[in-house]
């Protein structure tokens, strides 16, 4: 699975866009995927920091991740 993949499938199941960035950075209450330093990072970004950062030496195992955290989560659906 990659970004492109992860995107899909969060589309097909109803999880809210501004529930998630696949882009990184720090927007305010919603999980971020980043690759960063070779690593690639999945966290919870709130108020200019990051919670809960898993890294992650594979794309594929971070998108994973991150697909499970946000199914995990009744809030994120429209």
């Amino acid at each position: 699975m990659n970004l492109i993949d992860l995107q899909k499938e969060l589309n097909s199941i109803g999880v809210d866009k501004l529930s998630y960035s696949l882009s990184g950075g720090l927007p305010n209450e919603c999980y971020c995927i980043d690759k960063e330093h070779g690593n690639w990072l999945v966290y919870y970004s709130e108020r200019g920091g990051r919670s809960g950062l898993m890294k992650f030496k594979t794309e594929t195992k971070a998108c994973e991740y991150l697909l499970k955290v946000l199914t995990n989560d009744p809030t994120v659906f429209r």
